[in-house]
């Protein structure tokens, strides 16, 4: 996920249809006049450029691929296992690019605004430590909440969000999983047996245009208990489907292909 391959797109988009454009314009016509020459002897044809023939072709294609991965969804791998148990290592999903905005490939500037994020969402967005990496967490608490964390109970402006136990992870028995009742939205998440380290968060308020995160799994997920807030101008969309999934070695996880991330 360190590469930024919307902007890449971007730039061959622009590249490759300034050159078909320069060519249709000026040097096309050029060729056109050689050819009516009467004069002219099939030596002495121009041909267009390969340069341009290759132009001419790739610039649809890139264009279609930049608008779609762009504006309007765009595929993830999940990397690590910050989200279990709501996503697995191995995970390819899909982002909503216009739920929260469209923005600029290049630069992330926000051309239409189209919402914002809800407590609960589960995000993808530029790593406010090194924006050239893409994170995914979930939405915590949204701007003008006051937030508090300490030995894995959550107070949301002094409510206290309620969790019940649902079982000991099966996966790993290392860790109980719990249904934690975020306002609007319920969903599973991950606590470890053996205790953890991250740091508590005690009375924060999240300023105007940011978002506090936290991974599903909450006591191996680094997120705004370390690094603070998510800017809004960071964010690249929300995480809604899982649409394949594998093991290493291709050993294809069937049972989540198709699973809707809530």
């Amino acid at each position: 996920m360190n590469t930024d391959f919307t902007a890449i797109l971007a730039i061959l988009t622009l590249v490759s249809g300034a050159i078909w454009a320069l060519d249709a314009w000026f040097f096309a016509k050029r060729r056109a006049l050689v050819e009516a020459d009467a004069e002219a002897t099939e030596d002495k044809r121009t041909k267009e450029p390969i340069l341009v023939e290759y132009a001419r072709f790739l610039f649809p294609v890139f264009l279609v691929v930049l608008v779609i991965r762009g504006f309007i969804v765009e595929p993830f791998k999940i990397p690590s296992g910050s989200m279990l148990p709501t996503l697995e290592v191995g995970d390819f999903i899909l982002v909503n690019k216009f739920s929260y905005g469209i923005r600029s490939p290049i630069g992330y500037h926000k051309l239409v605004d189209l919402g914002s994020p809800e407590r609960g969402d589960v995000i993808v967005f530029r790593y406010p430590e090194d924006p050239s990496i893409d994170y995914i967490k979930r939405v915590i608490a949204v701007p003008g909440d006051r937030i508090s964390y300490k030995s894995h109970k959550l107070y949301i402006n002094g409510d206290y969000i309620e969790t019940s136990m649902v079982s000991d992870y099966e996966k790993d028995r290392n860790f109980f999983m719990l249904l934690e009742n975020l306002p609007g939205i319920s969903h599973h998440i991950l606590i470890s047996k053996g205790g953890s380290f991250i740091p508590d968060v005690e009375d924060v308020v999240v300023p105007q245009d940011r978002y506090f995160v936290m991974g599903d799994n909450r006591d191996n997920s680094r997120d705004s208990r370390y690094w603070g807030f998510v800017p809004d101008s960071y964010l690249k969309g929300r995480a809604f489907f899982i649409w394949f999934s594998m093991e290493e070695w291709f050993d294809v996880k069937w049972s989540r292909i198709g699973n809707i991330i809530e």
